[in-house]
């Protein structure tokens, strides 16, 4: 499998670019000819989540053979890493909606689902390449995707992580995570500013040859755990592949029975994921997009315009708080009929002029396949209350802003009341303490952990041993810098392991 820039006609192999993460030119790899239903009910009836993500990614990692990957999707969903046999359980809340738990691996987000594997992906694409320099993955966060990359590349041998993430803009609980990671190849920092912030800063290091040459010069060489890198988007597409199995399985539709998902979203990725299983022959139907009040995609879905000159606002739903999402631009490659030179205009008018539109035409084919609501936080709170009184089923916030969006969506489109809906869980409840403690009216403790006590021994979830384990940990990484320093900050970190 090739895969080439959204940007231009570079072209590489796919361990190239799991290993480079980012296209020299700015863009990100997609695949060059892209899988087109390659996928159909029959291949995966009754599999288990191994089998099954051994049928998705073969379409998209060629090079590895059978047994190199079935190995390595083996050691990714181990009992040592997820706490359910089914890895992303499928849960029946209504006869025509259910919800998609992905929050069952070692650090209770989603992110788990790609970077339990990422790390194999990647070790094996560096042998590949014969690239004998140490890797050092740079990541921004708005929240979980911190903790789990952290947790993918502790102690993996030839690489280390350094992991940005916003002073204000992530729950007490995902910061703990972070602060009290172990690991000796690992340095997480906060920053003063938010995720936009740092995660334009990195992109624009990945494209900065000075900085290459300073850090390869020390036998460094950069990559990306974020969903910009093409082995972080790939496992994803999976476990919708999976849950449209087990939809069928459990006789929820048929076979070729259309079905929609909401996906709470940030920086486009997880969505994108679920479009790729479309486009790979699952017959989901309508994606809905759900924002919080940073709604810049929202607005993009309702009018083809997407804006990020607005006010940028720090809410209860941390991990959606970005305006710049990276994924897009792998979207606008195939709205634009995977044409790189509008994809690279587009992209330099949202640079330059903070907008992008695409066409009336564009917008009537994209509305065909998506659609786009927002919730607030005081909506968000509501729908926690509502969801857990109705059906004592408890929603973390950014989930409970996918539910939120599933209401609105079926009120202004009541039509589709008869379409059967996967909501995507994106994390445990228990990661954000204060909103649950706020939505159900239970008691706020003098630290998280008193507040998850309370919120445990009101609902009756069980407070999960990777968050309950953290309480006895030392804080190991506290340190807070400008954003102007993250440069500093990534040659001083270079500096401690090539010393």
């Amino acid at each position: 499998m090739k895969y080439r820039s959204t940007r231009s006609e570079e072209t590489v192999s796919e361990t190239y670019a799991l290993l480079h993460g980012l296209a020299s030119d700015g863009g990100l790899y997609v695949p060059a000819l892209f899988p087109e239903r390659c996928l159909t009910y029959d291949m995966v009836a009754e599999k288990s989540y191994e089998d099954i993500a051994y049928t998705v990614l073969k379409n998209l990692f060629t090079t590895f053979d059978e047994a190199e990957l079935r190995s390595m999707i083996a050691s990714a969903y181990s009992k040592a890493n997820f706490s359910t046999p089914e890895i992303a359980p499928l849960h029946s809340l209504l006869e025509r909606l259910s919800v998609l738990e992905l929050f069952h691996g070692r650090t209770q987000a989603f992110k788990d689902m790609a970077l339990s594997l990422f790390p194999y992906l990647l070790v094996a694409a560096k042998e590949a390449e014969k690239e004998t320099d140490e890797v050092l993955i740079l990541t921004a966060t708005s929240g979980d995707t911190g903790k789990a990359a952290l947790e993918g590349f502790k102690d993996v041998p030839g690489t280390h992580i350094q992991v940005f993430y916003p002073t204000d803009g992530v729950s007490p609980m995902q910061q703990e995570q972070m602060q009290k990671q172990e690991g000796d190849n690992v340095n997480v920092t906060a920053i003063r500013g938010n995720f936009d912030d740092a995660q334009q800063f990195l992109k624009r290091l990945f494209v900065d040859e000075s900085m290459a040459e300073k850090v390869a010069a020390k036998g460094v060489r950069f990559s990306s755990a974020n969903s910009i890198n093409i082995g972080r988007l790939a496992p994803q597409v999976v476990y919708y592949v999976a849950a449209y199995a087990e939809l069928v399985n459990q006789g929820a539709i048929h076979r070729d029975e259309a079905f929609n998902v909401v996906v709470p979203t940030g920086n486009f990725g997880n969505i994108l994921a679920a479009y790729y299983a479309k486009k790979m022959g699952v017959p989901i139907g309508k994606l809905i997009c759900a924002s919080n009040r940073n709604n810049v995609l929202t607005d993009f879905f309702k009018t083809g315009t997407y804006d990020m000159k607005r006010e940028f606002y720090t809410t209860i739903s941390p991990s959606m708080d970005i305006l710049e999402s990276s994924n897009f631009e792998r979207f606008l490659y195939y709205v634009s009929g995977e044409d790189y030179e509008a994809t690279n205009s587009r992209m330099k008018d949202l640079k330059q002029n903070g907008s992008l539109s695409v066409t009336a035409e564009e917008l009537q084919r994209i509305q065909k396949d998506f659609s786009g609501q927002f919730v607030s936080d005081e909506e968000t709170k509501a729908v926690i209350a509502q969801v857990y009184n109705s059906y004592g089923y408890l929603l973390d916030p950014h989930t409970a802003v996918a539910m939120g969006a599933y209401m609105k969506e079926l009120q202004a489109h009541p039509e589709d009341g008869g379409r059967h809906t996967v909501i995507a869980a994106t994390a445990h409840p228990f990661k954000f303490p204060t909103p649950i403690c706020e939505a159900l009216e239970i008691q706020t403790g003098d630290t998280p952990y008193e507040s998850l006590e309370h919120i445990s021994a009101v609902t009756g979830v069980a407070f999960p041993k990777q968050l309950a384990a953290l309480q006895a940990k030392e804080l190991r990484f506290t340190k807070v810098i400008d954003k102007e320093s993250m440069g500093k900050e990534i040659l001083a970190f270079v500096d401690t392991f090539k010393k």
